[in-house]
């Protein structure tokens, strides 16, 4: 595979990121997607700073090869968390859930380079407008928190590429070598994939949530929360229980009574596939196997050549 805008900014062999997810992506899948010759990336979301540093040291300590950490511009003590980032010597930070221009600069001072997850063309315009170094559109189809629009990645990545200059990375609803191929035709450089490597032998996820996964099919996981923060979940208890609480009209407050705390925790990481919020993507439907993350990678450069080859004979 040719070097790409994405590959030459990581410096990796293959324009494919493994997502950072909370409650699956530690150092394990990191390290192993980056030795796969992928991207791998740390969810900080998830983990108190102490921990964050862990995982960073450990990570490095298994791969040699570029790594970068998500961080959720929501959480609470941001500035400890890219402090940490900074001291251990991570060299590439994909920022989401908030304003691109508050982190941007500082990082990049730093030698870092930065990357913003954005769910529309709007958010994609500020942040290159920030100054980042590329952005991840994704599309509606994407498991855990999600853009308001419902836009999809089908729709999605032609639609920003139009409208930037920056590199482009797809995320949403891709999962296989083909995927991968639909979304850089479309315009991206690069794709993000989270929901297959949560299926993966080294995601921290529950092996509970993994088998559900597994099974799930079309149709079992749906957006939901849209009052608070749109997320994309299964359809258990726990979503049957916010279906009912629809009913009756609620208001912001009841909703997030009966989201209450560390319910995502509770499913994704500590296996309650009743009371648990289980966040996965739609493409959950074309999992089938739990594997290693270095297999998923391999599978998926294998089929996006054997796809291109096919695409060239039309």
């Amino acid at each position: 595979m040719s070097k790409n805008r994405i590959t030459s900014l990581f410096n990796i062999k293959y324009p494919l990121i493994q997502a950072g997810m909370i409650w699956a992506s530690g150092w394990r899948l990191a390290s192993a997607v980056s030795n796969a010759g992928g991207l791998g990336i740390i969810g900080s979301g998830s983990m108190y700073p102490d921990i964050l540093r862990e995982h960073i040291q450990k990570c490095k300590k298994a791969t040699d090869k570029p790594f970068a950490v998500n961080v959720p511009m929501l959480y609470p003590d941001i500035e400890k968390l890219m402090e940490i980032i900074v001291e251990e010597g991570v060299k590439i930070v994909f920022t989401s859930a908030g304003n691109p221009k508050v982190w941007t600069k500082h990082l990049q001072e730093k030698g870092i380079k930065v990357v913003h997850v954005v769910s529309s063309v709007k958010f994609a315009l500020k942040s290159e407008e920030a100054g980042v170094d590329a952005v991840v559109a994704e599309g509606f189809e994407a498991g855990g928190h999600n853009g308001r629009d419902e836009t999809t990645t089908f729709t999605l990545i032609p639609m920003v590429k139009e409208k930037i200059k920056i590199p482009l990375i797809a995320a949403g609803g891709i999962g296989t070598g083909r995927g991968m191929l639909a979304a850089m035709v479309l315009g991206a450089d690069a794709v993000q994939v989270g929901s297959r490597f949560v299926a993966s032998h080294e995601a921290s996820s529950h092996p509970n949530f993994k088998e559900m996964v597994v099974k799930a099919g079309e149709g079992d996981t749906i957006l939901t929360l849209k009052e608070l923060a749109p997320v994309r979940l299964l359809k258990n208890k726990f979503y049957q229980d916010i279906e009912r609480m629809y009913r009756r009209s609620p208001s912001k407050e009841d909703l997030i009574g009966l989201l209450g705390r560390a319910r995502a925790k509770r499913g994704m990481f500590e296996g309650d596939l009743e009371e648990g919020e289980l966040e996965i993507g739609q493409i959950a439907g074309l999992i089938h196997q739990i594997k290693p993350a270095a297999e998923i990678v391999k599978e998926m450069i294998e089929e996006f050549e054997t796809a291109k080859a096919e695409i060239a004979q039309l």
